[in-house]
C-alpha cells in the first residue's frame, strides 16, 4: 500500500482546489494510506465539508516557526533583489528560493514530512508545488509531484494576480526539480514547453466531483453561474452588463448567480443600477448545488482565466448547453459543443445569450452528457494512479 500525502494550505475551506483535492484524496484512500498534510488551524476541522468523512483519511495541522526579524530582513533584501533584477539561471533561482523560504522554515516543513514515511508528496497549487521542489534533496527517496490548478496566463501573464511574470523563470527551475508537475489541460503543457523546453509537464483533467441531481428539463428559461465573488475572475460584471442588454430585447429570461465574496456589495449595486432585481438573484453559496443546475436551462462561464472550468463539467452533467468565453481550457473540455464570445466582450456576450435561447436544447443536452462522462471520478483517479 503506498503511502501518499497531499500537502495543502487549506482543506477546511471553501474553494475549487479544495473539493477537487477532497475528492482525489478520498477515491485514492480506497486502496493507499493517504494523509492532508494542511496549514488550516486544528480547529477549523470539518470532515463533513466535501463529505470528507466518508473516507479512510489522515489529517496533520502544520504551522511554520517565527524567524528572527534580522533573518527576515536579510531574506527579504535578497527576495526584492531577484524579483526586480530577475538574474537568469538555476543558481540564482535557488538562492531565491532560500530567501523567500528561510531555512527555519525549510527545516520545520522537512521534518514534518519526513515523519509521515511517505511514499509520494503531491504539492497542490504552484506556491506549495515550488517549495516542495526546493526541498527534494532533503526528502530523498520520496517521490514529490506539483499539482498546478492554475492556466499559464493565469499564474504569469502581466496581469497576474497570483505570481506575475518576474517569478515565471524561477517556478519553471523550480518545477524541472520535482519528478512530476501535473497540470489540469494541454494547452498549459504546451505553454509551458514553449517557454521551457527542459520542463516535461504532464496534465490530468480535474474530475466530475459531485454527484450529479436531476436532469434539466430544458425549460425554465433560466441561465445559471456559479463561482466566488472574487475580483475580475469570474467575470461576474461582464456577465450582469451583458444580461443588462440581452433583457433589453428579452422580457422572460431569468439569471442565477450562486456563490459569495467581496465582490458582492458591487453586484448588487450594479444590478440595483440597471432595475433588474427582479431579473437577476444573486444566490449564497451552497453544499447543495445539483439544484440550481437542475432548474437551469443554459450555464455561463464569463471567467477572464480559469485553471480548467470545474463547473463546466458540472453543468455539462446535469445536461446544460453551455456559454463560455473563448478560453483555452473551455474549448479543450468542450471543443465545438460550447457557445464562445470573445474574452471580456460584453456585446459579444449578449449575442451568445440571445443565440442560447434558440437553440435545439434536446440535442445540445445530449452532447453535454456525452463530454461530461469523459470526465468521471474513475477515469481520472486511474490516471492519478499511474502518476503515483
Amino acid at each position: 500500500m503506498t503511502k501518499i500525502c497531499f500537502l495543502i494550505d487549506s482543506i477546511f475551506s471553501i474553494g475549487g482546489v479544495q473539493r477537487v483535492t477532497a475528492v482525489i484524496a478520498k477515491e485514492l484512500a480506497k486502496d493507499h494510506d493517504v494523509t492532508i498534510v494542511t496549514f488550516d488551524r486544528p480547529d477549523t476541522k470539518d470532515t463533513t465539508l466535501y463529505d470528507l468523512s466518508e473516507a479512510s483519511l489522515n489529517y496533520r495541522f502544520f504551522r511554520y516557526p517565527t524567524i528572527g526579524k534580522v533573518k527576515k530582513w536579510l531574506c527579504k533584501a535578497y527576495s526584492g533583489y531577484y524579483r526586480k533584477m530577475q538574474p537568469q539561471g538555476q543558481f540564482a533561482s535557488n538562492l531565491y528560493a532560500r530567501s523567500s523560504f528561510p531555512s527555519e522554515l525549510r527545516k520545520s516543513l522537512v521534518q514534518e514530512l519526513l515523519q509521515g514515511q511517505y511514499d509520494t508528496i503531491v504539492g497542490v497549487h504552484a506556491p506549495l508545488a515550488a517549495r516542495l521542489a526546493t526541498l527534494t534533496p532533503q526528502l530523498s527517496g520520496i517521490r514529490c509531484i506539483g499539482w498546478i490548478h492554475n492556466s499559464f496566463e493565469a499564474l504569469f501573464s502581466p496581469a497576474s494576480r497570483y505570481i506575475g511574470p518576474d517569478l515565471k523563470r524561477h517556478y519553471v527551475y523550480q518545477f524541472r526539480q520535482l519528478h512530476a508537475t501535473v497540470l489540469l489541460c494541454q494547452h498549459d503543457v504546451d505553454s509551458y514547453q514553449v517557454y521551457d523546453s527542459l520542463l516535461k509537464p504532464t496534465f490530468i483533467y480535474n474530475p466530475l466531483t459531485l454527484q450529479p441531481g436531476k436532469p434539466s428539463t430544458g425549460n425554465s428559461k433560466r441561465f445559471l453561474a456559479v463561482g466566488r465573488f472574487s475580483r475580475l475572475h469570474k467575470g461576474f460584471d461582464l456577465l450582469i452588463d451583458a444580461f443588462r442588454l440581452f433583457a433589453q430585447h428579452d422580457r422572460e429570461w431569468m439569471l442565477d448567480i450562486v456563490g459569495e465574496g467581496p465582490e458582492e456589495k458591487q453586484y448588487r449595486a450594479k444590478i440595483a443600477e440597471y432595475q433588474l432585481q427582479d431579473r437577476i438573484v444573486l444566490h449564497p453559496f451552497t453544499n447543495h448545488i445539483q439544484a440550481y443546475y437542475s432548474q437551469a436551462q443554459v450555464y455561463v462561464l464569463s471567467s477572464r482565466w480559469e485553471g480548467f472550468g470545474l463547473v463546466l463539467v458540472e453543468a455539462m452533467a446535469h445536461g446544460l448547453p453551455v456559454i463560455s468565453s473563448d478560453l483555452p481550457t473551455s474549448k479543450e473540455i468542450m471543443g465545438d459543443f460550447g457557445l464562445y464570445f470573445p474574452n471580456g466582450n460584453i456585446e459579444e456576450l449578449a449575442e451568445r445569450l440571445h443565440d442560447a435561447t434558440k437553440i435545439d436544447w434536446k440535442q445540445k443536452s445530449e452532447e453535454a452528457f456525452t463530454i461530461a462522462h469523459r470526465f468521471d471520478l474513475s477515469i481520472i483517479a486511474g490516471q492519478w494512479r499511474k502518476i503515483l
